[in-house]
């Protein structure tokens, strides 16, 4: 009877466990891109630990009817970043390694998400 009960108990505690929610984490570092301003010069944005697993819309290129899309981006972060070509994580998508992956000017972006 007590082997029973304490079985009974370890599976409650694994089942708790499991069930636990986990925190999505953050990617560390820097990832940076260019973009045309509104006064039609070369800009220049970071964004500094991104959260981890979740779309993030570029604000200065999201809306693809007032602005020309992001390129030249650049991943400092530990986390491998995908690119997107639309909004919403949505369109054609890149994979930039962690530490240092880049693209070109051709790369064309509007979202990224941090594994």
């Amino acid at each position: 009877m007590r082997f029973r009960s304490s079985m009974v108990a370890v599976v409650g505690a694994l089942t708790l466990v499991v069930t636990l929610p986990t925190s999505a984490g953050a990617a560390t570092g820097e990832f940076s891109y260019k973009y045309t301003g509104l006064n039609g010069q070369p800009q220049e944005a970071r964004l500094f630990d991104p959260p981890g697993r979740e779309c993030i819309d570029l604000p200065e290129v999201a809306d693809p009817g007032s602005s020309s899309p992001a390129h030249s981006p650049r991943n400092d972060t530990d986390a491998t970043a995908g690119v997107f070509t639309e909004p919403g994580c949505k369109g054609d998508y890149f994979s930039l390694r962690p530490f240092g992956g880049q693209g070109s000017e051709r790369l064309k972006l509007r979202s990224v998400i941090f594994s």
